[in-house]
Order: structure tokens, then C-alpha cells, then sequence
């Protein structure tokens, strides 16, 4: 199974008043994990715009479970849950010390940086395609 670990320390910055990571964090830290999962995949996000293809978000969801706290370090586990032809959706499970303090998923769609219309990424891109077919069937095996 693929299954990607970013770690992220919780940054002064992202505290609100009551002393906890906001809520308006968690989507950024999705990106910073989804960004290291493609980079697992075999190629980088910025390879993938240049060759013509960008991943807009359609749907986002979080669900709080605990707080985390200024230097808490946490580690986001990344995994691909579902996958077709033009969209792909992400899982991301915000642990420390073992402990699931949120989770969520963020679904894209695959689309030309051109024309912004949806693409067919198994047609465009049959290799990166084919590894992210894998990383979702193990996913699902392992579920």
C-alpha cells in the first residue's frame, strides 16, 4: 500500500486565541501531505502542471476529534481512496503520538492547465495513471 507520512510541527501562527491549531489550517496541511503523496507517485506537482495537467479541488471535508497545540508535531498519513479516469480522492488521517486528532479527505479533478476542461489522465499520463491505479487498489485491499 502506498501511504505517505508528512510531519508537520504546529507553528505559533496557526494558533487561534484558545491556544489550538485553527480549523483553517488543516486544508493547507492536506496540501502539503497530498503534495508529498504525488511526489511518491513519481513525479512532482510541478512536473504534472508542466505537462499540461492540474488537480482543481471539488470537495473538501474535516472532522475534528482533538486539539493540537502550538509544537505538537503531527504526522498527516496520505492515501488515495478512490480513483477514476478524471478524478482522484485523498484520505488524511492527523496523528500524534499515535492518537487520530482529525481526519478528512479532498477530492480533485483532473483537468487541463490550458483549457481548464477535464482530462483523461489513464490516456495523457498512462505510467503516473497506472502507479496511482495501484497505490488505490491496495488502498482499497487494505481497507
Amino acid at each position: 500500500m502506498m501511504r505517505s507520512q508528512t510531519h508537520i510541527i504546529a507553528r505559533y501562527a496557526e494558533t487561534d486565541q484558545m491556544g489550538i491549531i485553527h480549523h483553517s489550517v488543516y486544508p493547507v496541511w492536506y496540501e502539503a501531505a497530498r503534495t508529498e503523496y504525488i511526489k511518491m507517485a513519481g513525479i512532482t506537482y510541478t512536473q504534472l502542471e508542466q505537462q499540461g495537467v492540474m488537480l482543481p479541488l471539488t470537495e473538501l471535508t474535516c472532522r475534528y476529534l482533538r486539539p493540537v497545540h502550538y509544537e505538537d508535531e503531527v504526522v498527516i498519513e496520505t492515501e488515495t481512496i478512490r480513483l477514476t479516469y478524471s478524478r482522484i480522492t485523498f484520505c488524511y488521517r492527523v496523528m500524534l503520538d499515535g492518537v487520530l486528532m482529525a481526519e478528512g479527505t479532498t477530492t480533485h479533478g483532473f483537468v487541463s492547465s490550458k483549457t481548464f476542461r477535464p482530462v483523461n489522465l489513464k490516456k495523457l499520463m498512462p505510467d503516473f495513471y497506472a502507479r496511482l491505479q495501484e497505490s488505490a487498489a491496495k488502498d482499497e485491499q487494505d481497507a
